[in-house]
């Protein structure tokens, strides 16, 4: 007989999990009366997921019946600390209960006891009668509950990615058995629950010792033996934090229960409940899964089918008269370059109907050329770049494309970077479009269906766009980004399809040249480094260098990885000073890299006409900054002289022609000084202050820039820049090479001097709290999830995010406001200069000779004007016959 199999799941944490893993979502996930979802979505599809997967007998949910348990009676302030729950969330759990209720599954609380005590006994339970049983969980206390019989799982991102625990597992990740584990947090304490454990005994000591002697009461019979120190100090004068300690932490395996066993045994689900539950909730992807259960069809392959009609050169015509309406758009590629993917073919919706069509030379055809490229007929597509430089390849100059669900989808939640049209529809519960994956398959293989079901996804796109157009736009006005979305982003995809287009022109031969260079380098590094260690090796084997350096030459070794010595630049920068080899190896691998990454790369992207077109994703970062790739073009090293020298091969197209340089000074200084209305760092800006050496002046307590040394400039630099990204006086005083003591004194001093920027980060970090995201000036949001995490370094990552966010998210669209103006004004002066490149707060151009003067006039105006803040923007130019010389 098959042995029985029990489930078991922690409610409160399970739910939390599912809350926070789709929070960047929240605003997507309501019900049409305004109930917020996304913790019911996650815990579903975590459930569908788990009982697919265990297939298990006996079901139980547990929750926490109340804050007061037995536990406060031993400690008043246990769980003390603990945030109060998010509303948005307390209103989603009594229908989580409803929607297991409804699905056949037990739910149970217990007042005074929590739902780890309910798991702990029915787990023990469960072994009694010779069940397999699996514990899901977000909470590693209920670790102390794996055996032979019991495993539990324990979520690591999101509900889905879970970890298994069991006492193998446990002892090869803590160092102690189960039950040990309750005595090990015993001498930690937990912050999470809230009680003390020894004062200074963290995670490795309590380890250490509960595997040297068994237990807390095992420690503390053999206490006489430690060596005299503070530790043994601390934990005689701890003693009775770590006997209560244990009595906490240990779960109740024996809770006064009112349901039995056979109470959990997993029932039939109540269909037409469920059924209403999910209209409720506007659970769209349930409700098709259920239709498709229902119709006898597979819930996996389930997919709308469109009525589409193949378009031909018969019926074409019938898209002649389109005047005064609104079209949607998809053109299809396979593969995400849009500059070299084959086209494989179209769909569009008018006049109500959908076509469709294998044959891209169709849309070069006057009735649809025309179409395209008029104005006054408005377009819906997904990504307007992708669009326009795939239409461009055919010769048509689109116009008129006005809506971008990809642009949209992204500023409602930036977190979600998918440039996957079905992926992002998934999002809002629209499941009738599959992903391209899934379509086309992966890679190499990846490749078009046949007519019928090519067809029908891209009728599925079309329908999409078209049915999502609404609430997105309604999403955008409630946040107040619709002047965000209309004026800069749609804008910026137009500008940067024509910046993709121009492509900056490379000298290969330049490339062929300082190849053969470093390549000689190269030679000459390895010959020294051989000689230096005595013998040849492969320089780029970690284990080969680490025997050499480690082993053969004995230098200490100051970090080890689970495959031996550990070689990293980290390590090598602080081993430099103990061998003259670890110098010549770091120089080696910067060339190398330099050589293999760029030198050697480069010269694949150029194209036909001796161009590189590299790609800008705008939709890739939470600050929206834009990211260039295929290749990266804004990565080219700067900071050694090999790096900068690459850049000659970068060139204008004309002869005689120059490349023109303009990069924003210190924008995000700026910014930081306009949202947080500092006095002294406006007037610094306002009078034309060198910023570095007046805060300096600050910090120092000097009396005149004259007094200011350069190293006193560079440590206020690192001040300066250190603050927009809430660095903290350790981080300071690794970046500068001081004291954390004279970090912390340099961040004191710099508060002191510019005390409303400490108000703005204070602010900052608030309103994140109370909102869940941080925001630009021009209404860009970043969801922080985190803002509230438990443990200190997530939750201090996500407070930095809050106060640099504004910073770095304004400043990005500031520099998108200049590419906007830039090009109206290159278009309306009827100039041949095109805009290149965007390098974050620097414009590139190719300017022809004739034109030069202008642009010196023009350029810097434009983006001086983009914004008006409180503080003067500035942009500084410089020019040459190369990229190297206009830097």
């Amino acid at each position: 007989m098959a042995q029985k199999k029990l489930l078991l799941i922690d409610g409160n944490s399970v739910s939390f999990r599912a809350f926070y893993a789709l929070f960047r979502q929240l605003e997507n996930f309501k019900s049409p009366d305004g109930l917020h979802t996304n913790a019911i979505f996650g815990f579903k599809n975590m459930l569908d997921a788990l009982l697919k997967d265990v297939e298990p007998d006996n079901v139980l949910v547990a929750f926490d019946a109340g804050k007061v348990t037995f536990r406060n009676e031993m400690y008043d302030d246990y769980k003390g600390g603990r945030q109060k729950t998010p509303s948005e969330l307390s209103e989603q759990l009594p229908v989580i209960r409803e929607l297991l209720k409804d699905m056949g599954i037990e739910s149970y609380e217990l007042k005074n006891y929590e739902a780890d005590d309910i798991i702990g006994t029915f787990a023990t339970l469960g072994e009694e009668n010779n069940m397999q049983v699996t514990i899901v969980t977000g909470d590693r206390d209920l670790t102390q509950l794996a055996s032979d019989k019991v495993t539990v799982m324990v979520t690591k991102r999101g509900v889905n990615d879970l970890e298994a625990y069991t006492p193998e597992h446990m002892k090869e990740v803590n160092g102690v058995t189960p039950t040990e584990f309750i005595d090990m947090k015993a001498l930690m304490g937990d912050s999470s629950d809230n009680y003390p454990g020894v004062e200074g005994i963290g995670p490795k000591t309590a380890s250490n010792l509960i595997q040297k002697y068994g237990s807390v009461e095992g420690l503390y019979e053999h206490i006489d033996e430690l060596k005299a120190s503070k530790r043994k100090e601390r934990l005689i004068r701890d003693k009775d934090k770590a006997v209560l300690g244990k009595k906490l932490a240990t779960i109740d395996r024996h809770a006064p229960v009112t349901i039995t066993l056979a109470d959990t045994k997993l029932r039939e689900p109540d269909q037409a409940a469920l059924r209403q539950l999910y209209e409720r909730l506007n659970f769209r992807s349930f409700l098709a899964k259920m239709n498709a259960s229902a119709d006898g069809t597979n819930e996996e392959s389930a997919t709308e089918t469109y009525t589409f009609e193949e378009l031909n050169s018969e019926n074409i015509d019938e898209l002649t008269n389109i005047k005064g309406q609104e079209v949607t758009f998809y053109l299809a590629m396979l593969g995400e370059n849009y500059h070299l993917a084959p086209i494989e073919g179209f769909c569009i919706k008018a006049n109500g109907k959908i076509y469709a069509s294998e044959n891209s030379e169709l849309l070069t055809e006057p009735v649809l050329k025309d179409l395209l490229e008029d104005k006054n007929i408005k377009k819906n597509v997904f990504d307007i770049k992708r669009t326009l430089v795939g239409l461009d390849r055919l010769g048509i100059k689109a116009q008129g494309l006005d809506y971008d669900m990809l642009l949209a989808s992204y500023l409602v939640n930036n977190e979600n970077n998918s440039n996957d049209l079905g992926e992002v529809a998934h999002l809002y519960g629209e499941y009738s479009v599959k992903s391209d994956l899934e379509v086309y398959g992966k890679g190499k293989k990846a490749a078009v269906p046949e007519k019928d079901i090519f067809y029908n996804h891209l009728a599925a796109k079309v329908a999409v766009i078209e049915k999502l157009k609404p609430e997105l736009l309604e999403k955008l006005k409630d946040h107040e980004q619709d002047d965000l979305y209309d004026n800069i982003e749609i804008p910026t995809a137009y500008v940067l399809a024509k910046m993709e287009r121009n492509g900056f022109k490379v000298n290969a031969s330049t490339l062929e040249e300082l190849d053969q260079e470093i390549s000689k380098k190269l030679t000459e590094l390895e010959s020294t480094i051989y000689q230096q260690a005595g013998e040849e090796f492969n320089i780029n084997s970690t284990k080969q260098l680490g025997h050499i350096l480690f082993e053969k030459l004995g230098l200490p070794p100051i970090k080890k990885t689970k495959t031996g010595y550990s070689t990293s630049v980290e390590v090598l920068e602080a081993l430099k000073t103990k061998s003259p080899i670890v110098s010549k190896i770091l120089d080696y691998r910067q060339l190398n890299k330099l050589e293999s990454t760029y030198i050697k790369a480069l010269p694949e992207w150029i194209m036909s006409d001796g161009k590189i077109h590299t790609r800008y994703l705008q939709t890739l970062t939470a600050t929206g900054r834009l990211s260039s790739v295929d290749p990266n073009l804004q990565n080219i090293p700067t900071k050694t002289e090999e790096g900068k020298q690459i850049r000659k091969a970068f060139v204008p197209s004309t002869p005689d022609g120059y490349i023109f340089s303009c990069d924003y000074s210190q924008v995000e200084l700026r910014v930081l000084a306009h949202v947080s209305g500092d006095e002294n760092m406006q007037e610094a800006f306002k009078s034309g202050y060198d910023i570095h050496a007046h805060t300096a002046m600050r910090i120092f307590h000097l009396d005149s820039p004259d007094e200011v040394t350069p190293l006193m400039r560079r440590h206020a630099k690192a001040v300066n820049f250190g603050i927009v990204y809430g660095i903290s006086d350790y981080g300071l005083s690794k970046n500068i090479g001081i004291s954390r003591k004279q970090a912390k004194e340099f961040i004191e001093n710099y508060f002191e001097q510019y005390p409303q920027i400490k108000d703005y980060m204070d602010k900052a970090i608030k309103e994140a709290r109370e909102k869940g995201y941080a925001e630009t000036i021009m209404h860009r949001r970043r969801y922080l999830p985190d803002i509230h995490a438990k443990n200190f370094n997530v939750r201090s990552f996500a407070e930095r995010t809050a106060i640099n966010s504004p910073i770095q998210g304004s400043a990005a669209d500031i520099i998108k406001i200049a590419m906007i103006n830039m090009q109206k004004k290159l278009d309306e002066l009827k100039l041949k200069t095109k805009m290149v490149l965007q390098v974050h707060d620097e414009l590139i151009f190719d300017v022809p000779q004739d034109e030069l003067e202008t642009i010196k006039k023009i350029v810097p105006e434009v983006m001086q004007s983009a914004i008006k803040l409180d503080v003067p923007l500035i942009a500084d130019s410089n020019w040459g016959h190369n990229w190297y010389d206009a830097k």
